[in-house]
């Protein structure tokens, strides 16, 4: 028979599931049925043949499929120097470290980084992995409207005479909005009010820039940015993130980082795979001009029928709707119409910003567009009907 404290927490457990249960912000897992819409396989290249081929070649000459402890310990070999040397070349920086998730990038980056008698200047939509590491680095926050630089250059200016350190945080596509980062103003911003300034990629990596390098290169500001984040769990189909920057910073994380240090490392016929990745994609310009094309064109159509798309500059769409029900009635008809399509709620979005996320991939076709378009004019004329029946 259980004992009275763990009943007490099973109820308490049971309480907490009930009441996202009562607001429609319960989540739950489910497999993926229909055009996917929930993908960040931006460029397709998790069924490519070329890069199975690859995975199948590191791992029959690989001496172990296993790694068998920490990069400190027993998990350090050459396909990771390989990797990292090969990463730097493509994020234009000296170095770059392989985290074995973004997640745990940010973690480690931001908490070992920063201190208590550090400012932080952060994005109000940051991701979550952004904002724990902040939050575990003690550092002082200062969260400013989402791009609003002009409130962000007041926080900066108040602050111009401290002698504590600044940084400004950002992503430079928004993986809610799918809006993007002034990232030449936000370096001169940086560089005005001695500050710095780190940059998440995580879904502009091999989908943005010149050969998909990012917005930070297609801005020209690579060398401006003390730390930039790219992950290879999206379009580069593989798994982890490289946080890429100065020599120094590497050193500092390889004896800082408490998410290196302390995790064990990945196979090393996975960097094989990354890399393999990263050769793919850095040859898929017309992919990359073919999705940003369709992702406009969708964005054009939603918006001529009336939808919010909140301000999408990217291949990430959002339809924003506001309402928890209708968000996840929407996603329910849509996945009836054949979409995998999630209901996006918060806390992962604000109060009111219950929304849609269509993320494309080059797998989607524009007449997959054009249906869904059409299935969601049909599924608000229903909503309009039902809603006009109620009130007659």
């Amino acid at each position: 028979m259980p004992s009275d404290a763990l009943s007490a927490w099973k109820d308490r457990l049971h309480q907490g599931l009930s009441g996202l249960e009562a607001r429609s912000q319960r989540r739950s897992l489910a497999e993926i049925r229909g055009v996917n819409f929930c993908s960040n396989d931006y460029l397709g290249l998790a069924e490519h043949p070329g890069l199975r081929a690859e995975v199948a070649e590191g791992v029959r000459h690989a001496e172990k499929i296993g790694g068998t402890g920490s990069r400190l310990l027993a998990g350090q070999g050459e396909a990771w120097r390989d990797l990292e040397d090969e990463f730097a070349r493509f994020a234009g920086t000296e170095s770059a470290l392989f985290f074995t998730t973004g997640y745990a990038a940010n973690l480690g980056l931001l908490s070992s980084l920063l201190g208590k008698d550090d400012v932080v200047f952060s994005d109000e939509r940051n991701h979550a992995s952004l904002i724990d590491g902040m939050r575990l680095s003690g550092a002082r926050k200062v969260i400013y409207p989402h791009l609003n630089l002009n409130a962000l250059e007041d926080a900066l200016r108040q602050a111009a005479g401290a002698t504590w350190r600044k940084v400004i945080v950002t992503e430079s596509v928004f993986s809610m909005d799918g809006d993007t980062a002034p990232l030449v103003e936000l370096a001169n911003l940086a560089e005005r009010y001695n500050a710095v300034l780190i940059l998440d990629e995580a879904h502009a990596t091999g989908v943005h820039g010149p050969v998909g390098h990012g917005l930070a290169a297609a801005a020209g500001v690579t060398s401006k940015v003390l730390a930039i984040i790219h992950t290879c769990g999206k379009a580069l189909a593989s798994a982890g993130a490289l946080v890429c920057g100065p020599a120094v910073l590497k050193e500092h994380l390889l004896n800082h980082a408490r998410t290196f240090i302390f995790s064990t490392a990945l196979p090393p016929y996975f960097a094989r795979q990354i890399r393999a990745a990263l050769r793919l994609a850095e040859g898929m310009d017309a992919d990359r001009a073919a999705l940003l094309h369709r992702a406009a064109n969708l964005r054009a159509a939603l918006q001529s029928e009336g939808f919010d798309t909140a301000g999408t500059a990217s291949q990430i769409v959002p339809v924003v709707l506001g309402y928890n029900d209708g968000t996840l009635d929407a996603a329910e008809h849509l996945q009836r119409e054949g979409f995998a399509v999630r209901g996006i709620r918060p806390p992962t979005v604000p109060e009111g910003g219950s929304r849609l996320r269509l993320s494309l991939t080059t797998r989607i076709s524009q007449e997959e567009l054009s249906r869904l378009v059409h299935s969601l004019v049909a599924w608000r004329s229903r909503q309009t009907s039902l809603a006009h029946a109620r009130h007659t």
